[in-house]
């Protein structure tokens, strides 16, 4: 995993979660900056380590995670 390096900050992206996220928070945070990135982030540790991966990455991943292939 490379250290995030874009001039964009975590603070200045909106950050969102699943709809079956937990009442309490357990889940995973992304955010889709203007860099072509996507951000992943454990919610309940906003300002830990953050990944960040490109797009098609983020897509091949959230679909593999759907079709249960992961």
């Amino acid at each position: 995993m490379r250290k995030l390096t874009s001039a964009v900050r975590p603070a200045d992206v909106v950050w969102r979660k699943s709809s079956h996220s937990l009442p309490e928070g357990a889940c995973v945070e992304l955010a889709q900056p203007p860099t072509g990135k996507v951000f992943f982030r454990d919610s309940k540790v906003r300002r830990g380590p953050i990944v960040a991966v490109s797009r098609s990455s983020a897509a091949a991943f959230v679909s593999a995670l759907v079709s249960d292939s992961l």
